[in-house]
Parts: C-alpha cells; structure tokens; sequence
C-alpha cells in the first residue's frame, strides 16, 4: 500500500482525538530535549515533517528554536499562529521550503509508504534541507515489538473529562514478510468504516541498509525512555540519530540506488 491512505487517516483519527491530544504534552518536552542535547544550546532552525496538531512545534519554538512545520492532514488546523513558528500545509514529498536547517526531524511517522517513498524523503532531507554538519532524528517503527502485537485488539471506551468522546476498536496485523504492521481502527458507532495505517517497520541493520545512496547515514539509536538496549523490545520506535554521509566516502557514493 502506498499514501493514499494518509491524509484520510490521519485527519478522521485527529477529529477523534484532537480535543484531548492537542497540547503540549512531557512527550513534547521530551522531544525538544532531545532536540536540544544534538542542536546544542545556541538557536537553531528546524524543521519538523508530519508535524500532526503541531504540539512539538510549538514545545521547540518555546525553547528558542526556529521551527517549520509540514502536516498534510488537517490536524494542523490545531498549530497556533506565534513568532518562530511557520506552519506548511501539503505533502513534504511536493512542498518547497526556503533555505537549509540545522535539525531535520520526523516524529512517530517515518515508515509510512514504500520502502521507494522512504528513499525519496531520505533524498530529499540529505539534498535540499539539512545544512552541512547538521543532523536529523528520525522515529523509525519497531519490527520486533509490533510483531508481538500481531492479532492483538483493543477498546476504549469514552472519556469526555479528558476530551476523549468516542468508543473505538483497534486490531492489529503484522506482516512478517514486509515486516509491515496494518493498524486498523473504527468508531463503534460506524462499524462498517474501518480505517488503517499502514507502517513499515525497520531494524537498525534494516536501516542501514535503506540508507545507501540517499546521502545520509545512521550514526547511532536511541530512545526518549530509559532502559538502553530495552528499546529493542520494548518501545513501539526507537530514535535513529542520522548525520550527512562524507561526499569522499567510496563505499556511500557507489552505492547502488534500489
């Protein structure tokens, strides 16, 4: 399955969730640290892709960063206009951004599409948007631990003290052979209009080697929750810490595009 899904997607679960999840949150905060620890502590310029209800955004632009945002579902109608904050709308496969930003980073979204689509975005991060010396962090979906999910379902019931107002099912799949999780989910109100997300799951050695010939490479994995290597088997993503590969390296610039 490729993206036709997305923007559906993530815009009718945004309308469910949107009155309780868009605000800053620790996990926001947590996000900006980690942002911070690899940008250091003067001002930088991000970038921030598939920037959902925009809460990150906002989180940095707080902290001192110069932040844009790219979200193509309407969950951006959430992001609040301020200074240091510019909010584009679209797709970040078709959108053109001004100039080159020390931080490139992808929250909880990168897997979605082929593994083609990941090349084009990887491309496009190495080629167009990130400065020389600068570094992108890039959520990567866990293969180990949405493979233990497989055929697990789930309901949740409505809370409308924490603005949560629907009763909704979930289901999930994992194809082994794609290491492919299908997320599906549906409002217990329309049964019948179910709706997935489809995300391709990457080891770090899968990484590596999804990695040739875009211009970047993996420098390390880590993760905004303790426990080390538990991330492995614990965290439904880790954080993949990429750094522009040296254009003299042989091994990066004879590498075959797939």
């Amino acid at each position: 399955m490729g993206l036709e899904w997305v923007e559906g997607f993530y815009s009718r679960t945004g309308s469910w969730w949107g009155p309780a999840e868009a605000r800053v949150s620790e996990r926001d905060r947590a996000r900006v640290r980690m942002l911070r620890a690899h940008a250091g502590d003067g001002p930088a310029r991000v970038l921030e892709l598939g920037s959902g209800y925009g809460m990150t955004a906002v989180a940095a632009v707080e902290d001192g960063f110069d932040v844009t945002a790219v979200e193509l579902s309407d969950r951006v109608r959430h992001t609040p206009a301020m200074p240091g904050l510019t909010v584009a709308g679209g797709s970040f496969y078709d959108v053109t951004l001004d100039g080159r930003f020390d931080v490139v980073c992808y929250w909880n979204g990168f897997g979605v599409g082929t593994d083609q689509d990941q090349r084009r975005l990887l491309r496009r991060i190495a080629a167009e948007w990130l400065r020389p010396g600068g570094v992108a962090l890039i959520d990567v979906f866990n293969p180990l631990v949405w493979a233990r999910l497989h055929g697990t379902k789930d309901h949740k019931f409505p809370d409308p003290s924490r603005g949560y107002a629907h009763e909704l099912h979930q289901e999930i799949h994992f194809d082994a052979a794609t290491s492919t999780a299908h997320d599906t989910w549906w409002d217990a109100a329309t049964p019948d209009e179910k709706i997935t997300q489809v995300l391709r799951c990457y080891s770090p050695a899968d990484l590596r080697l999804l990695l040739e010939g875009t211009g970047l490479r993996l420098d390390t994995v880590t993760s905004r929750a303790p426990g080390g290597l538990r991330l492995l088997t614990e965290s439904y993503e880790y954080t993949a810490v990429l750094l522009p590969v040296d254009t003299g390296d042989p091994v990066q610039e004879g590498a075959a595009e797939r």
